[in-house]
C-alpha cells in the first residue's frame, strides 16, 4: 500500500528517551569536534521534532525509534515526517574504526521498516534489505543490527523498505566511522542534503514513475515475482514538485549556522540523502576535497571557484582553513529556484552579519574526480586480467504504457544478476543510454575502483566509491574484488528509477543464506 503524506490522525509529539552505551550530544549543524568522546555512560532525551539541534550519539550500542512526527522544514512550514528518534535527519551515529556496534531498531510507524547502512561494508545479514537479508520489521516490533566498523569514512543509514517513499519522508541519518590514524580537525560538520514537497503530497499523489512492490514475494535466494503494475507517467521524470531544498532537515533562514574561529581547520561532510544532484560551492576559501564516499583521495589539490556535483547517495568530504574572517555561504548552485533554501552560513566568531552575498547564479566548473589529486597505489588497472567482466546498459523506455528504467533492457526482478564467487576480480562497464536522466548507481557491500570515464583512464588519485553518478551518454569502467559473500543489491539511487525497475543483484555462488523470507509481511526491497 502506498503511504499518504497527509496523515489523518493527530500527531502527538512526546519525549523519547535515547539510552546508549556512550556519550551523547546535540551539536549545531551536527558539529562534533568539541564533544567528549571519552565513552562515559550517559543517557539523553530528544524532546521533540522541532529541536534546533541534531543529536550526535557515540559509543557502541544505540537505540533508534522509527516514529511519526511533524517538523518545521522551512520558516513557518511544517510537514508530517517519518523519523528516527523524532528528528530529520535522525541522530548521527559516530563510532571508532574497529568497533563492534549494536543498533536496536524499534518500529513505532504504521508500516514495516528496515535500516540499510549505506556504504558500510557490513556482513550480508546486516544489510537491511527486506526479502533479501531480513524480513521487514513490523509495527510495534524491534530488530537488532550488529557489525564491526572496520573501514573509516562518511556513511549514512536509511530505510530500505519501500524506500522511494520512506526515505522521502525523512527516514535517514548520518553514520561516521572515525579512523584510528585520521588527521584531527578543529571543527567537523555534517550536512545532509534533501528535497521536499511543500504541499505535503507524497509520491503516489504526484504521478511519478514507481513500481508497486506489494505483490512481490521474496524467498531465501531473493528470487521474486511481482505484478509489474506501474504508476501513471503523465509527468515523466519531472522532479519539479520538490520545491523545498534542505540542509539537515531545514531550509532557508532556519538552517543552522556553522561557527568557526580564525585559524581553525574545518571539515565538512556532504551527504546527499535526496533524489536530485546538488552543486555545492564554498564561498571565500580555498579548500580540498579529501574523500569521496568516505574513501580518501590521494594528495588532493587546492580548489577555490569550483563546485562539487553531489548525486543521490554520494558523499564528499571537504576541508579548509578558516583564514578569511566574515560570514560566508556554502550553497547549492543548481539551476532550480528551490536551491536558494540549500545554503548555510559559515560564521566566524565576532563577524558582522550578512557580510557575504549569494552568487548561486554563477556557473562554476565542477571537480572532475578522474583528473584530481595525484596518482597513488591502485588496486586494479584497465589492462589486467579479470575473473569476470560484465556490461550494464542503463536506459529509459516505455513498456505497456508506462515509463520504466532498465538494465540491459530488463526491469527488476528480471534483470541479469552478476554472478561471482569469493576472490573473483570483477570488471563492470556501465553505460547511461538514457537521454535526459542521471543514474547514480550504488553497489551494496563493496567498494569499487573507477578505472575510466568515456574511454579515458583515470589520471589523478585512485577513486574508490560505492555510488557512481552517470550522466546521459557517459560510460564508466569500474572494478572490485568479490570479498564480501552474500546476496547484494546494485541499483540506481534515484529511487524513483529503482522502484521502476533499475535494480539488479550481485550474488555469490559460494554463499548460502540462513534467511527465510516471510511472504506475509509485505517486504518491499525498493
Amino acid at each position: 500500500m502506498r503511504i499518504d503524506w497527509k496523515l489523518k490522525s493527530t500527531i502527538i509529539i512526546g519525549a523519547l528517551s535515547v539510552v546508549l552505551a556512550g556519550s551523547t550530544g546535540s551539536i549545531s549543524g551536527i558539529e562534533h569536534s568539541k564533544m567528549n568522546m571519552g565513552g562515559t555512560n550517559e543517557s539523553s532525551e530528544t524532546t521533540n521534532a522541532h529541536t534546533e539541534k541534531t543529536a550526535v550519539l557515540t559509543g557502541k550500542e544505540f537505540n533508534l525509534v522509527a516514529t511519526q512526527s511533524n517538523q518545521e522544514i522551512a520558516p513557518g512550514k511544517s510537514l508530517p515526517v517519518w523519523t528516527f528518534n523524532n528528528s530529520v535527519p535522525g541522530p548521527q551515529i559516530r563510532v571508532k574504526q574497529g568497533d563492534a556496534v549494536k543498533i536496536n531498531l524499534k518500529n513505532e510507524l504504521p508500516e514495516p521498516v528496515t535500516i540499510h547502512w549505506h556504504g558500510v561494508p557490513v556482513p550480508n545479514s546486516e544489510d537491511g534489505i527486506p526479502g533479501v537479508t531480513q524480513n521487514a520489521v513490523q509495527p510495534g516490533q524491534s530488530y537488532t543490527y550488529e557489525f564491526k566498523t572496520d573501514v573509516p569514512g562518511t556513511y549514512w543509514y536509511h530505510s530500505h523498505q519501500d524506500s522511494v517513499n520512506q526515505l522521502d519522508r525523512g527516514l535517514y541519518g548520518s553514520f561516521i566511522v572515525e579512523g584510528n590514524n585520521e588527521e584531527k580537525v578543529d571543527r567537523d560538520y555534517t550536512l545532509m542534503l534533501d528535497e521536499w514537497v511543500s504541499s505535503g503530497k507524497g509520491m503516489s499523489e504526484m504521478n511519478m514513475p514507481g513500481m508497486d512492490h506489494s505483490g512481490m514475494k521474496m524467498n531465501s535466494d531473493s528470487s521474486s515475482t511481482m505484478d509489474n503494475k506501474m504508476s501513471s507517467m503523465s509527468m515523466g521524470d519531472d522532479m519539479s514538485m520538490y520545491d523545498l531544498f534542505s540542509i539537515n532537515g531545514k531550509s532557508g533562514s532556519i538552517v543552522d549556522q556553522l561557527p568557526v574561529k580564525q585559524g581553525e581547520k574545518v571539515r565538512i561532510r556532504l551527504i546527499n540523502a535526496g533524489y536530485l544532484s546538488h552543486q555545492i560551492h564554498l564561498h571565500g576559501h580555498e579548500f580540498k576535497s579529501i574523500a569521496t564516499d568516505g574513501q580518501p583521495i590521494s594528495n588532493p589539490g587546492v580548489l577555490k571557484d569550483n563546485i562539487i556535483n553531489i548525486a543521490p547517495g554520494e558523499r564528499y568530504d571537504i576541508e579548509f582553513t578558516a583564514n578569511n574572517p566574515g560570514q560566508w555561504l556554502i550553497e547549492d548552485h543548481s539551476d532550480n529556484k528551490a536551491a536558494s533554501g540549500m545554503r548555510a552560513i559559515i560564521a566566524y566568531e565576532g563577524a558582522p552579519a550578512n557580510s557575504d552575498k549569494s552568487n548561486a547564479s554563477e556557473k562554476l566548473p565542477a571537480i572532475d574526480l578522474t583528473n584530481y589529486g595525484q596518482s597513488g597505489k591502485k588496486t586494479f588497472t584497465l589492462d589486467q586480467k579479470y575473473s569476470l567482466e560484465y556490461t550494464m546498459n542503463l536506459n529509459t523506455e516505455m513498456k505497456n504504457g508506462n515509463m520504466v528504467y532498465t538494465i540491459n533492457n530488463k526491469t527488476f526482478p528480471d534483470t541479469d544478476v552478476l554472478i561471482v564467487k569469493k576472490g573473483d576480480t570483477v570488471k563492470v562497464r556501465i553505460v547511461n543510454n538514457s537521454k535526459m536522466e542521471d543514474h547514480p548507481m550504488h553497489l551494496h557491500g563493496h567498494f569499487f575502483q573507477v578505472l575510466s570515464k568515456n574511454g579515458e583512464p583515470v589520471q589523478g588519485s585512485p577513486i574508490f566509491k560505492d555510488t557512481l553518478n552517470l550522466k546521459p551518454g557517459e560510460e564508466y569502467v569500474v572494478a572490485f574484488e568479490a570479498d564480501n559473500p552474500g546476496n547484494w543489491m546494485f541499483h540506481c539511487h534515484d529511487l524513483h528509477h529503482a522502484s521502476a525497475g533499475m535494480v539488479t543483484e550481485l550474488k555469490y555462488t559460494d554463499f548460502k543464506s540462513d534467511f527465510v523470507a516471510d511472504p506475509t509481511v509485505g517486504n518491499k526491497p525498493e
